[in-house]
């Protein structure tokens, strides 16, 4: 591809109008009782963790509203606790208005 001129126009603009410092907002705005939940049963985050086959950053994620789980993993979260998933993660209301 020798001489061929490489077209940055249209990449340039794109990349122009995107701000990775904004917080990626998700359509469904959710709170937790994780934290709470994982406290009452006297479970560190790291021990949680190892429980669900994650990280302790990804727990600290999920407490501080940071990173939503998967449906999978929320329903691991759910039956460690012995609660439902709706007990658990509840939309907050104030967010989605």
């Amino acid at each position: 591809m020798t001489g061929a001129r490489l077209r940055t126009g249209p990449i340039r603009a794109l990349s122009s109008t995107l701000d990775t410092t904004q917080r990626v907002k998700h359509a469904c705005h959710m709170k937790n009782r994780v934290r709470e939940l994982r406290a009452a049963s006297g479970l560190s985050q790291g021990e949680l963790a190892s429980t669900l086959g994650v990280s302790r950053q990804t727990i600290n994620s999920i407490e501080n509203d940071r990173y939503l789980p998967s449906l999978p993993l929320a329903l691991d979260i759910a039956r460690s606790f012995g609660e439902t998933v709706e007990a658990i993660f509840i939309p907050d209301q104030e967010k989605t208005s």
